[in-house]
């Protein structure tokens, strides 16, 4: 019997990368034990953020004993310090592939797919008043957990994205030992706020109330629940975090931090058009380069770029500096200084903050 021509593989038929074949491989066979534990899908949930019309929520379906959340409180900021999820915890709960969850926006009730690696991220219509708000995630087993969004007004016209490892904490430790400890350490109370950064995020939260404050790092989603632990905890400003996943891709072993951090920079500027961002990072990795970048093509979208100086010793921890970028549009100014004291002197000067004498 002669086969059909049309059911062959040909040269064109796309083969998934080795690190994908093994992940789904590890993910499957983590599922089935952890279903044979009795663990069921629950979402963690992470701080969304939107408009008035849209808002884009995000979690990650993993399995874990039912009641998983029983006794938190409703709020993710209070949540994360009350049941003090450990980062190895969460690294070690399976994420489900593909998983289908319930969003409960208001009195709307919409049905997304997470990816493979149980990450929800998505983008659904809403009719919000500005402010904080919850939305609720059902699982397929039926474990509910609530998230809370940062619904930004209409009439925002200044925003702050930050950096987090070497910006607003200090790691002192070796870049390629970051990862490690991000995963398996990840205790907030062995990370060292940096000098004066939160003393002068708060200053620009309460002098631009209605402006939306972001994280924005190449950390994954399983230490979220920490970093937002060391947030609250160090009295930085609350806000939703941008991070990615570790996980293989199509075509290499692992992510690309510096394209994660790009794609989410040219979103936030197709979905808030009418903002200009305050970019704050540091001089050990390539923020300056990104930040840079994203000025040359949306200048209209950036007040002023931010960075904090290491000191030599976090510089060679971090690999060393970048060096300062080319050329940017001159009405995009940048300050350099070692600490967020010397920070809110130069925003004072720019208008962005008050000048406390």
């Amino acid at each position: 019997m002669t086969k059909d021509p049309a059911a062959r593989p040909t040269d064109k038929t796309p083969v998934a990368h080795l690190g994908m074949r093994l992940e789904d491989s590890l993910h499957a066979w983590r599922d089935e034990r952890a279903r044979n534990r009795g663990d069921v899908q629950t979402v963690l949930p992470f701080t969304g953020y939107g408009s008035t019309e849209w808002v884009r929520v995000l979690g990650r379906v993993i399995l874990a004993k039912p009641g998983y959340f029983d006794g938190a409180e409703k709020s993710m900021a209070s949540k994360a310090i009350a049941d003090g999820i450990r980062g190895w915890r969460n690294f070690m709960s399976p994420p489900v592939n593909k998983a289908t969850v319930t969003v409960i926006v208001g009195d709307q009730k919409h049905v997304v797919t997470a990816d493979r690696g149980g990450v929800v991220d998505a983008v659904l219509p809403a009719d919000l008043q500005p402010g904080w708000t919850t939305i609720l995630f059902r699982s397929e087993d039926g474990e509910e957990t609530t998230a809370p969004i940062y619904v930004v007004d209409p009439a925002a016209e200044v925003g702050v994205v930050s950096d987090i490892d070497d910006t607003i904490m200090v790691t002192a430790l070796p870049r390629p030992m970051l990862a490690a400890w991000n995963t398996f350490v990840l205790d907030e109370h062995a990370r060292t706020p940096t000098p004066g950064m939160a003393v002068m995020m708060d200053r620009l939260a309460r002098e631009n109330p209605v402006g939306p404050v972001l994280y924005l790092s190449t950390g994954a989603w399983n230490v979220a629940a920490t970093l937002t632990r060391f947030i609250t905890r160090n009295l930085y400003p609350a806000g939703p975090l941008l991070l990615t996943d570790w996980g293989p891709t199509t075509d290499r072993w692992f992510r690309s931090g510096q394209a994660h951090k790009r794609t989410q920079l040219e979103r936030l500027a197709q979905e808030f058009p009418d903002i200009k961002w305050l970019l704050i990072g540091d001089d050990g990795q390539h923020d300056e380069e990104i930040y840079a970048d994203f000025a040359q093509r949306h200048p209209e979208n950036v007040r002023a770029i931010a960075i904090r100086q290491l000191s030599a010793g976090e510089a060679v921890l971090a690999g060393g500096r970048t060096g300062r970028p080319g050329q940017t549009p001159v009405q995009v100014p940048w300050i350099y200084a070692p600490d967020g004291a010397g920070m809110a002197r130069q925003l004072a000067e720019l208008g962005l903050l008050t000048d406390e004498g």
